[in-house]
């Protein structure tokens, strides 16, 4: 079973909730570990990860802080799949209310490797 919070903003907002204005967009995806969580779900397989896979070298509760921060700018869902919570990249509705942004930033780090 799978069971998912929708994109959204603001916890507890519909699935038809926009994203973040692009000021938040830019400030969650401004910090490094956030930038390799994002960069992480947009390589995984349905742009899908557990949790766990996508930090190294911080704590639980940093990457929960950090998890937060990126739900909040719309950029990720939670989704638990057979009980086990995975984090989802919201690529369309990031490219829908904020046109190449997203595909810009991964873009330019695929580039910085």
């Amino acid at each position: 079973m799978v069971e998912t919070e929708a994109c959204s903003p603001v916890p507890g907002l519909a699935a038809t909730a926009e994203v973040a204005p692009v000021q938040v967009v830019l400030a969650a995806l401004a910090d490094p570990v956030r930038l390799e969580m994002v960069r992480r779900m947009a390589a995984a397989p349905d742009r899908t990860e557990r949790c766990a896979a996508l930090y190294d070298d911080i704590g639980k509760s940093t990457a929960s802080h950090h998890f937060k921060v990126l739900r909040e700018a719309g950029l990720t869902e939670r989704t638990y799949v057979g009980g086990v919570l995975h984090q989802r990249l919201c690529l369309d509705e990031v490219e829908t209310a904020l046109p190449g942004l997203l595909t810009s930033v991964l873009t330019g780090l695929s580039g910085a490797d």
